[in-house]
């Protein structure tokens, strides 16, 4: 599973999660943290004005993680119930789904080496996109 972090510039963080993990609430919440310790864009989170757009999955709507986005000033955009279709990723991750469509792997190294090749080649413009309504 890839989680990744985006804006309409394009990639902030991402990281693959290891095969026998499951995302819990102290996973989810130990992801969140890394993106302010690898930030590749600081201007994202000047004046603590990092925005949050996640589903409603158990892992992100947990009291731990909830509290830890309040106390770092981390405003949550909600995501309505059973709205697939409102996700920003919902409309990303086909792109890269497109790109792998039936080749064949080696590995997970090899699978996540062309993923990340797939995701690198997404124009700016397709992140955008993403977030239009």
């Amino acid at each position: 599973m890839l989680l990744t972090f985006f804006d309409i510039r394009g990639i902030i963080h991402y990281e693959f999660v290891p095969t026998v993990q499951t995302v819990n609430q102290v996973y989810y919440l130990e992801v969140l943290k890394r993106p302010r310790e690898k930030v590749r864009r600081p201007e994202l989170f000047a004046n603590n004005s990092w925005l949050l757009h996640h589903d409603n999955a158990p892992a992100h709507s947990a009291l731990s993680v909830r509290e830890f986005l309040a106390s770092k000033q981390i405003t949550v955009l909600e995501h309505p119930p059973y709205s697939p279709d409102l996700a920003p990723s919902d409309f990303l991750y086909p792109k890269i789904k497109e790109t792998l469509k039936g080749r064949h792997f080696d590995d997970l190294q090899d699978i996540e080496g062309n993923t990340m090749t797939a995701l690198r080649a997404i124009p700016e413009k397709e992140f955008q996109n993403c977030f239009e309504g």
